[in-house]
Parts: C-alpha cells; structure tokens; sequence
C-alpha cells in the first residue's frame, strides 16, 4: 500500500473520534502504520531539503499515533518485568539478525519506534513510539528518546539524556539530532529543538524553545520563533552557561540565570572519537 493510501485512510480513522473505538477497519490501518514505523519504513518526520531547516513533520503519522491510544485497551504483558500497556503498544522485541544491540538491564522499546542496525542499548533506557534512530547511535543509561524524536546516524546520548518528545499539537516539529551530534550526561532537548550535524552538547545543557543560546565566536544570540524551531548549527559546541541579572534585587543580590553559550566550533580535523572533555579544553 502507498504511502499516500495509509495516510489517507489513517486520518478518515482519526476523524471517526470515539465511533473509531474497537472498528476493525482502525485497528487494522493503525496496525500497518505502526508496523511501517517500527521498520523505519515511515517516519514522523523527515529530511526534506524544500522544507524550511531541511525537515518535514507527518502530521498525520502523529494522528495514526493518537489513533493507537484511542482505539487501545489495557494488557498485562511482560516475562522478566509486568507491565500494563494498550494492546495497541506491546514492547518491542529483536532478533540477533535486526543487528540492535539491547543488554540487558532493563531497557524497554515500544512497538512503533525503529531502531536501525548498529544502536547500543545501555541499561536502563527507553524509547517511545514513532522515534527514529539511526545506524551506530549509542543510547546510554537513564537515557530517553521521546515520541517522534528524531535521531540521526552515529549519535551518542549519554547517561540520563533526555530528548523530549511531542504528539500534540500534531504539526509540531519533534526534537531533532542529526548525524554524529554528541550528547552530554543530563542534557535535556525538548519542544522541537533541532541540533545540526557533528554539534556537541555538554553535560548538564538544556535546550527548549523558551531558552536563548549564546554564540560568542559569532556574536549571536540564537532563538526559536512562532515558526521556527530552537537550532544549534552544525559543529557548534555548546556549554551550560550564566547571565546575569542586570536589575532589581536580583542584580543586588549578584543573581544569574542559566543560559546555553556556545564556546567553539569544531572543525574538519577533530577527531570524532574525542573525548567531550577534550573538545572544551
């Protein structure tokens, strides 16, 4: 079936609301979509050079999403661990030939994320439906991918990493890594923030559309817009930061806010493999 089919009879579903609940005809288009999104076949959204920074967001892939909530029911499911879950969302399992590389420890994927060959699994983690991530990526302890988080090739997020995830609005852009971005333990990238090619994050960083980013090698002050989306361009190396507070007891008492800086720019000849300590000597 085409693409253009599913999503065609995805939203006639979605549209139905409550009357969807337990029809066979949902259950089953929901069913082919989430099967498409765990093979990777279909994503929430895509690379698309016509689109405004390079992404395309499927709107009605997050429909097809909420679809599954709405027409699920509650199952015990598990053996090592109980969980009740919507049928709709069992855990996802893998195979030695999938080439996905789960130790165990806890770590739990759900049905509809797609996790190409070559990811690490450290425990515990987990990722949510409709995620992409892409081949050789590293998902550390404690580490989360949110619904519809896009992760590119090569990333590495490392303990308790957080990208958010987002299903409402429907439109909106999810967070976004694109290829061999290095994630610090403890960043937070949230509300449809995109981070550019090979750009580094250090430990404790937060990125979220509400938080200015501080370019000092550029001179610019970089943020999200009604229509734009929080980006860290590509090879950026950005640190957890303070401003201060210029006015009222704040600036009385000596008080700063946390604010992203970015401090270099990493260049063709830094080695990947670099440790993150040495990239902010």
């Amino acid at each position: 079936m085409s693409q253009a089919s599913l999503a065609s009879r995805i939203e006639s579903a979605f549209q139905h609301g409550a009357q969807a609940a337990g029809a066979s005809e949902s259950e089953s288009v929901f069913f082919e979509l989430r099967d498409a999104l765990t093979s990777g076949a279909i994503r929430a959204a895509e690379p698309d050079p016509t689109q405004l920074h390079g992404w395309r967001v499927n709107a009605w892939v997050k429909r097809g999403i909420l679809l599954g909530f709405r027409i699920g029911h509650l199952v015990e499911s598990g053996e090592d661990f109980s969980f009740v879950d919507k049928h709709t969302y069992p855990v996802q399992r893998f195979t030695v030939d999938e080439k996905v590389r789960v130790v165990p420890g806890g770590s739990t994927v759900r049905s509809g994320a797609y996790l190409a060959p070559g990811v690490v699994c450290m425990p515990p983690m987990y990722v949510n439906v409709g995620a992409y991530v892409d081949e050789g990526t590293m998902i550390d302890s404690h580490a989360l991918v949110g619904s519809c988080a896009q992760i590119g090739r090569n990333v590495h997020l490392s303990a308790a990493a957080q990208i958010g995830g987002v299903l409402e609005p429907v439109n909106a852009s999810p967070a976004i890594l694109e290829d061999d971005v290095l994630v610090g333990g403890n960043c937070g990238v949230y509300e449809g923030t995109l981070v550019r090619k090979r750009a580094v994050l250090g430990a404790g960083v937060i990125l979220t559309r509400a938080t200015p980013v501080y370019d000092i090698v550029r001179g610019e002050i970089l943020r999200a817009t009604q229509n734009s989306p929080l980006v860290i361009p590509e090879d950026a190396v950005v640190v957890a930061g303070a401003r201060a507070i210029s006015r009222g007891k704040a600036a009385e008492w000596g008080l700063s806010l946390y604010t992203p800086v970015i401090v270099k720019y990493r260049d063709e000849k830094t080695d990947l493999s670099l440790e993150l300590e040495d990239l902010l000597r």
